[in-house]
């Protein structure tokens, strides 16, 4: 949905894969930067080296004033980035659960007009601290940070750019498998694979009006 908008703003977009072997591109020849999730976490440098490459590079971006916006693992990227801890949460979040926004994401420019209790789609265990200088935007009853700001770099950590047929595309991967069971049960997926189904368009309309507020009002502004 991300990559909708986009190209019909009329962007160029350059795809990184880092965990495919690609190599990462110098950040100044960019407009902004958009990071989205995987199964990894943050912390996983050893076995994903990667990571640290791919850390220290959105670091520099961000500080040097560069448009990010980050989901799922994108967010907690951004926090480790400028120096937040990522760690497992108490337990997995999965399922259609809802946010609601902090008093400076109901002032925030991009979050101001998201509706209260918004419903998203949360399918992680990390969980990660605000970084010196960053602004709590939103929460959920069971992980304090949902999402934040930092300068012109935001990151959320729920979904709502999700699709039913991507979900189920996630739903073969083996640590999405895992963390479902964990959570819902060995049969709780189908139920919560239909859940997406029923509310996805609904979901990402959502996601689509605070994306174009991000680029709007923060990647496009002078």
């Amino acid at each position: 949905m991300f990559e909708d908008v986009l190209h019909e703003r009329g962007a160029e977009l350059h795809r990184v894969e880092l965990d495919e072997g690609e190599s990462m591109p110098d950040w100044r020849a960019f407009d902004a930067i958009v990071a989205m999730g995987g199964p990894m976490s943050v912390n996983d440098e050893a076995e994903l080296p990667w990571l640290a490459d791919e850390k220290r590079v959105i670091g520099e971006a961000v500080r040097g004033g560069k448009p990010y916006w980050g989901v799922c693992l994108g967010v907690q990227l951004l926090a480790s980035s400028l120096g937040g801890s990522v760690y497992p949460g108490p337990r997995p979040e999965v399922g259609l659960l809802p946010i609601d926004l902090t008093d400076e994401g109901r002032a925030d420019p991009v979050f101001g007009q998201v509706q209260r209790d918004l419903v998203t789609l949360q399918w992680h265990g990390d969980t990660f601290d605000l970084p010196a200088g960053a602004v709590r935007l939103a929460s959920s009853p069971a992980y304090a940070n949902q999402a934040f700001r930092f300068e012109r770099a935001y990151g959320v950590q729920f979904h709502l750019e999700l699709s039913a047929e991507m979900a189920r595309e996630w739903a073969e991967v083996p640590e999405y498998v895992a963390s479902l069971e964990r959570t819902l049960g060995a049969d709780g997926a189908p139920a919560f694979l239909a859940d997406i189904e029923r509310n996805a368009d609904a979901m990402r309309s959502e996601g689509r009006a605070l994306f174009e507020r991000w680029l709007d009002r923060v990647a496009l502004a002078a």
